[in-house]
């Protein structure tokens, strides 16, 4: 079923529709720096890109987006993502991955391309899911971890398996074009937006790293070691890039029991 924004999973505690966030006074048609509480953590958007990380916080900023509450205009420029999609995508047959997404126009870098959307699961939904998988079935869960200024972390599981949208169709790379962020408008559900991370020609495929190592830090030895005992559940990875780590991201902990 096609759905182009997140709906309530079968154990969801929040339904992500919900609107929980209050929205901005501003009655300017585009929304200002230090004026609008939505733009407290800084302006998100240049021209509809993606204001870049700044490499010496070493963390990315978090992405509020002006919501249906707020009385500025729909096309203030703190409104990209709820947008949806703005080119023209095409899912086709890839050679060794099965059906992969491209576009079919220029997309240029920090510019939204696309979300990945579907089930918001608990934790424990997801991990059923997961190890109810055979070897044979293909995995669309994600599991995204956001570390919070007080030591926190915070988790979203999305399942675009029975309910989701394009982005379900998006392949791994081990060099990928696209990198994803958590953007929220309506409630602290994230939408989980994906972001050229460079220009992209038309009829390039799409792709993002499944272990969202784009903005992270390298991966450490004891991850590596851990990936090597685990390479036994790990399915082989064909991107073809010169850096591919041979085998796709995978996430551990839901496969471990309770």
């Amino acid at each position: 079923q096609y759905s182009p924004d997140n709906v309530a999973g079968a154990d969801s505690d929040t339904d992500p529709t919900e609107i929980t966030f209050p929205g901005c006074s501003c009655l300017s048609s585009s929304c200002v720096l230090h004026v609008c509480p939505c733009l407290s953590r800084g302006e998100n958007y240049t021209s509809l890109c993606l204001r870049p990380a700044d490499e010496e916080e070493g963390y990315s900023r978090p992405v509020f987006e002006c919501n249906s509450l707020c009385q500025c205009s729909e096309s203030c420029q703190n409104r990209v993502v709820q947008r949806g999609l703005q080119f023209r995508l095409e899912v086709f047959k890839t050679e060794k991955k099965g059906w992969g997404l491209r576009t079919l126009e220029f997309i240029a870098r920090g510019r939204f391309v696309c979300e990945y959307a579907g089930e918001v699961l608990g934790f424990a939904e997801a991990r059923r899911r997961i190890q109810a998988q055979t070897p044979k079935d293909s995995n669309y869960i994600i599991a995204v971890r956001e570390h919070l200024h007080s030591g926190g972390v915070m988790e979203t599981f999305v399942d675009p398996t029975y309910v989701g949208n394009v982005g379900r169709f998006l392949n791994h790379s081990c060099e990928p074009n696209l990198f994803m962020v958590p953007v929220r408008v309506d409630s602290m559900v994230p939408k989980l937006a994906l972001f050229a991370a460079a220009d992209v020609p038309a009829g390039e495929e799409l792709c993002y790293d499944y272990s969202g190592r784009f903005h992270n830090s390298p991966i450490t030895n004891r991850e590596e070691n851990s990936a090597e005992e685990d390479n036994r559940l790990r399915k082989p990875c064909y991107c073809g890039s010169h850096s591919c780590a041979s085998f796709l991201p995978w996430d551990s902990s839901l496969f471990s029991t309770p």
